[in-house]
């Protein structure tokens, strides 16, 4: 029975005559190249094929480059400028960077008659041009390093981009050394924000205090990074001091939220004054006053305390955890003054009367958690802690990846209701200093 064949199958008998007689020529004739091509390696390693294909072809293109650069220096081979200072020299090996990586190649020399003085040919050097590869490298290992396979990653880069291990570290430091430039003198004037979160992460036996903004968009932003010892209130109007030096606004009035430290709400008070609003993390207030408790009472205690801040109205929600603090004091006096202890700034949100889907965005830190997390899968893997800014590098790079990433807050819609909350409250406030 007569069988019609199908389309792919002419058009593949088609490539396979073509590819028989493909040859392919480049540039001038002392620099034509003929790539034999066998039907079945084509079939078989089309990827491959293509790939060697695009290197060699674009290696030749390099040489044709760099030949008429050198016959604008000197003349024709055959035919050199006399009154040209210069004259060819022998070819000297040495690299390129082409499809992400380093190729031996050689390349023609240009010096003076005397032979005194070299001219360095400019096609070269942007063919050396690394910044390419930086990329690639630094790409490459913070990914490897959110794996387990970590030295695997690293010994497969190094074959497949023909680099030694301090090579890859070079290259690594200047990319990360680009990214905390990138990320300490990034203007702020021009975002529109609303919220900034501020918390810390430990590295390696040191705090390094970040700031993440929220605009009218919802889009999160990195702000700042500063590097201490702990987290203390110098440290922290240090890195408001330098956004502010970077654009951001003082005068403005925004929510800042922060973890249970009373250093950072001590320090956004001395710059943007008395009256900010701070929302103090919810959830690290919680995990406070469970530490302070028998395992028997943790529970109870906590969800009593959760059942609070989930409620909508103010007034309940201060009243329940009133209750729970004179409850506290019959168990655990401590756990109770943790509790007591900066207990109106853990119900701001509640006294801005915002929808229940904004509270639950800017009731904790969680917001600048999500690019810790990123970050602690980024450093996980470092062995070796080194002094300087090693640690910075590290965390700034991790940062912009994850702020990559993110996508806008839950319950952007309704921003415009917390700015008019914010409004509102300033008002309230300059009507309590005029009475």
């Amino acid at each position: 029975m007569y069988k019609t064949r199908k389309r792919y199958a002419v058009e593949t008998e088609k490539s396979r005559k073509w590819l028989e007689k493909s040859r392919v020529q480049i540039g001038e004739k002392s620099t034509l190249i003929e790539l034999p091509v066998s039907v079945m390696g084509a079939i078989e390693n089309t990827q491959e094929m293509l790939n060697d294909l695009t290197i060699r072809t674009g290696l030749v293109l390099m040489k044709a480059l760099m030949n008429d650069e050198v016959k604008l220096a000197v003349g024709p081979f055959y035919h050199p400028d006399k009154t040209s200072p210069f004259r060819r020299w022998t070819n000297q090996s040495g690299y390129v960077i082409w499809a992400g990586k380093k190729i031996p190649l050689k390349h023609p020399r240009v010096r003076t008659k005397d032979g005194s003085k070299e001219m360095p040919l400019k096609t070269y050097q942007a063919f050396q041009d690394e910044s390419g590869l930086d990329k690639r490298i630094g790409e490459r290992i913070l990914l490897g390093l959110s794996g387990s396979d970590y030295e695997q990653a690293i010994n497969d880069f190094r074959e497949g981009y023909g680099l030694k291990k301090s090579s890859i570290s070079r290259h690594f430091v200047r990319v990360t050394k680009k990214k905390l430039e990138e990320l300490m003198e990034r203007p702020l004037g021009k975002l529109e924000l609303v919220v900034i979160g501020i918390d810390g992460i430990e590295v390696a036996g040191e705090t390094l205090i970040t700031a993440v903004g929220i605009d009218i968009e919802g889009q999160k932003h990195i702000l700042g990074l500063w590097q201490g010892a702990t987290e203390n209130a110098d440290i922290c109007k240090m890195l408001i001091s330098e956004m502010i030096r970077r654009g951001l606004k003082a005068d403005r009035k925004y929510l800042f939220t922060v973890d249970g430290s009373k250093a950072l709400s001590k320090a956004i008070k001395d710059v943007f004054g008395a009256a900010s609003l701070i929302q103090r993390c919810q959830i690290h207030k919680r995990r406070n006053v469970r530490s302070h408790l028998p395992e028997e009472y943790q529970d109870v205690v906590d969800t009593r305390i959760r059942a609070a801040y989930n409620m909508s109205k103010y007034s309940d929600a201060k009243e329940l955890l009133a209750q729970t603090v004179e409850y506290l004091k019959e168990i655990n006096p401590t756990a109770a003054r943790s509790l007591e202890e900066g207990l109106e700034e853990t119900l701001t949100i509640h006294r801005l009367d915002l929808p229940d889907i904004l509270r639950k965005t800017l009731a904790s830190t969680n917001f600048v958690e999500s690019p810790f997390s990123v970050t602690r899968d980024v450093i996980r893997d470092v062995k070796r802690w080194r002094k300087g800014n090693q640690r910075l590098r590290w965390v700034a790079s991790a940062l912009l990846e994850a702020e990559r990433r993110m996508n806008r807050i839950s319950g952007y819609r309704v921003i415009p209701i917390l700015i008019n909350a914010i409004k509102n409250n300033q008002n309230i406030d300059k009507l309590a200093v005029r009475a």
